[in-house]
């Protein structure tokens, strides 16, 4: 979480500081009208600069994946850039569209400016000029699609499918927006440090919509998987999917998850891959549990014989810290990762000390008893815990089942309240922050 806000404060702080470079926001003389005139262009700045580096971060850079701790902060600080956007935005909107308002309501009035005339204007800049009521039109009705894409995105009860389907067409929204910002960005920017920064980022943002547009997001990285066992657990609402991967497939690390469609319709879904790789067997399972109306359908679309699409993978939730002691605890559903790992740690055994928590409102022997075998296997310490049983999991009681819990590195999946109040909790004990790892597994 640190590289990302980190990064997401530095992003700001450079554009506002070339900007700063360019311009004051304390004009001389300080008027309402100069001010607003250096505010719109200041706020325009950062909000295109935050939407074009979200556009990049859509198509899934698998490059940036290590310096950001993983595609699933990645997508975190993606919808932090699409919130910044928004909410940049919506100033630059008012200082613009409100001080018109304004004026036509006569609360304001507006200074008489003789224009320049053509003879002082070059061939570029005339063309701009001759453009501004066209991209001043075209910016101000596609702010408002954008406002109502990325409100949709923010709201959790909105289909996913929908989102996947509607979110898309913000790539088509920024291109728009792009040429706004061309036309009416300050001509005088272009021949400094400001304007070539954001000339880049927009350059980038445009080829990153465009692969957007095109489906072409994660091409590279798609493989065919053949569906040949599928097992339904009822009491856990789960279902154990196990594909063979095609020869496309060139592996993945533990802890790692992949894009799957099985319907074009829906398009693809994130889930944590659930099985260590054997280059040899090629097998790749994925455990989904029943949380919306996608993984409601899944066990009556989806048939043996059946080929998926499996793009990736992703993530660095992949256990590799150094440390001698890890602590797991996987949460529901969250105890994918962990038994992979585990699969892993059966056919290369490891030197670690590792306490496995796994707490869960459910519970089917079956399915125990795999996890138990699967603890066994791996050299791991299992500690179950049914909330309707054994009551709620916390930082008091892995501490006091692993008193040597200073020494370890602590590795969550699960609820995403839940894991920050258990890192909130570890670290008011005393743990390095760095020695907490949690994966965000929410695309949006």
């Amino acid at each position: 979480m640190k590289r990302i806000k980190f990064s997401l404060l530095a992003l700001l702080l450079v554009l506002a500081g070339l900007w700063l470079l360019a311009d004051t926001l304390l004009p001389r003389p300080f008027t309402y009208f100069s001010f607003r005139t250096a505010f719109v262009q200041f706020s325009g700045i950062i909000a295109i600069g935050a939407m074009s580096v979200a556009m990049l971060l859509a198509i899934r850079p698998k490059w940036l994946e290590p310096h950001l701790d993983g595609l699933d902060k990645m997508y975190r600080l993606h919808k932090w850039l699409g919130i910044t956007a928004l909410i940049v935005g919506l100033l630059h909107w008012w200082w613009a569209k409100g001080t018109k308002w304004m004026v036509g309501w006569g609360w304001l009035a507006k200074p008489a400016r003789k224009p320049p005339s053509d003879e002082t204007l070059g061939t570029i800049e005339g063309w701009l000029r001759g453009q501004r009521g066209v991209a001043e039109f075209l910016g101000e009705w596609t702010f408002y699609a954008a406002v109502i894409l990325i409100a949709l995105a923010l709201v959790k009860r909105f289909p996913y499918h929908l989102f996947t389907r509607t979110h898309k067409w913000l790539a088509a929204l920024y291109l728009v927006l792009v040429y706004h910002s061309v036309v009416l960005t300050k001509t005088g920017y272009w021949s400094q440090p400001i304007g070539w920064a954001i000339g880049v980022l927009m350059l980038i943002g445009v080829w990153a919509a465009l692969v957007t547009l095109s489906g072409r997001i994660g091409a590279g990285r798609r493989s065919r998987g053949h569906i040949e066992s599928l097992t339904y657990y009822p009491e856990l609402r789960v279902l154990e999917t196990e594909l063979r991967m095609g020869p496309g497939w060139a592996g993945h690390r533990a802890g790692q998850f992949a894009f799957v469609t099985s319907d074009a319709r829906e398009g693809a879904h994130p889930y944590t891959i659930a099985s260590s790789w054997d280059p040899g067997e090629r097998h790749m399972v994925f455990i989904t549990k029943v949380l919306g109306d996608h993984t409601r359908r899944l066990r009556d679309h989806l048939k043996i014989g059946m080929d998926l699409t499996v793009e990736g993978p992703y993530g660095c939730f992949h256990f590799d810290d150094g440390n001698s002691r890890q602590i797991w605890i996987g949460a529901g559903i969250g105890i994918t990762p962990f038994v992979a790992r585990m699969k892993q740690l059966a056919r290369t055994p490891g030197t670690q000390q590792i306490d496995l928590f796994h707490s869960t409102a459910d519970y089917e022997q079956a399915a125990i008893d795999k996890l138990a075998a699967d603890a066994k296997a791996a050299n791991v310490r299992l500690h179950l815990l049914v909330s309707s049983r054994d009551g709620r999991l916390d930082g008091d009681r892995i501490r006091a089942a692993v008193p040597e819990w200073r020494s370890a590195s602590v590795w969550f999946c699960g609820p995403a309240g839940f894991g920050e109040s258990l890192k909130n909790d570890f670290m008011a004990h005393g743990l390095v922050a760095g020695r907490f790892h949690q994966e965000l597994f929410a695309m949006r």
